[in-house]
């Protein structure tokens, strides 16, 4: 039956929903603490998103009472208080993870996936990368930018992989070479340089901030950053 999202400010309901259903998943809503237990009881969702301050109950409750009946749905809460004593709280009631407003959509989707592979039993592996607004999906070998899918050829895609899953590290041309190519290239080619000026005009079209970036005389590096910067 999808997902069952409990939360109460229409504005984050909206948005939720929104964003979920862009990346595929169903996504049912319950405005108050009370209703959200009784439609997680009564249906077979796949997943439970629970904010923790709710009216009527609150989602400790919600979560405590789910868990009696329930043992193996997952269960992600979402809450504005981020001390530790509020996330151990809300992590002993039974949730099996947690996420502090405000999040991005894309990261909350990727975390929806580990959970219910996770519940399906199947093998958990890292496939599902962010880095501001991107999401890659290393399963369907597909990227987003905001929520849209990047229109890549393979290549582009190794190269985008490999920088994603070596995020914050200057990557030298030869090591991105014989790592996204497999072949030890002349030094002087420019090959690398030509498909990250590809790569970084079809992360960048829509106005995103620079995801890649040069580091001068020694490669590049992706991280976030200002859409204009360069490592000097």
């Amino acid at each position: 039956m999808g997902i069952l999202l409990v939360e109460d400010e229409p504005n984050v309901v909206s948005v939720i929903k929104r964003g979920l259903t862009d990346y595929g998943f169903e996504v049912s809503v319950a405005a108050n603490g009370a209703t959200g237990l009784q439609m997680a009881l009564d249906n077979d969702f796949e997943l439970i998103i629970l904010d923790v301050m709710l009216p009527v109950m609150d989602g400790i409750q919600v979560c405590k009472l789910i868990r009696q009946q329930k043992k193996q749905i997952p269960i992600i809460m979402l809450t504005a208080l981020d001390s530790t004593e509020n996330i151990v709280s809300g992590l002993d009631s039974g949730a099996d993870d947690y996420m502090v407003k405000p999040f991005k959509i894309a990261e909350l989707a990727a975390r929806l996936r580990t959970l219910l592979r996770r519940s399906s039993g199947e093998t958990l592996v890292n496939n599902t990368y962010t880095i501001s607004d991107l999401l890659l999906d290393t399963d369907s070998k597909i990227a987003y930018r905001n929520k849209e899918a990047l229109k890549l050829t393979a290549t582009e895609y190794r190269l985008l992989e490999y920088f994603v899953k070596n995020q914050k590290k200057i990557l030298s041309r030869i090591q991105i070479l014989e790592s996204v190519w497999d072949i030890d290239f002349n030094m002087g080619t420019n090959v690398v340089d030509v498909y990250v000026n590809y790569l970084r005009k079809k992360l960048e079209k829509n106005g995103g901030i620079k995801l890649i970036h040069t580091v001068f005389g020694m490669g590049y590096m992706m991280k976030e950053g200002n859409k204009d910067e360069d490592t000097k």
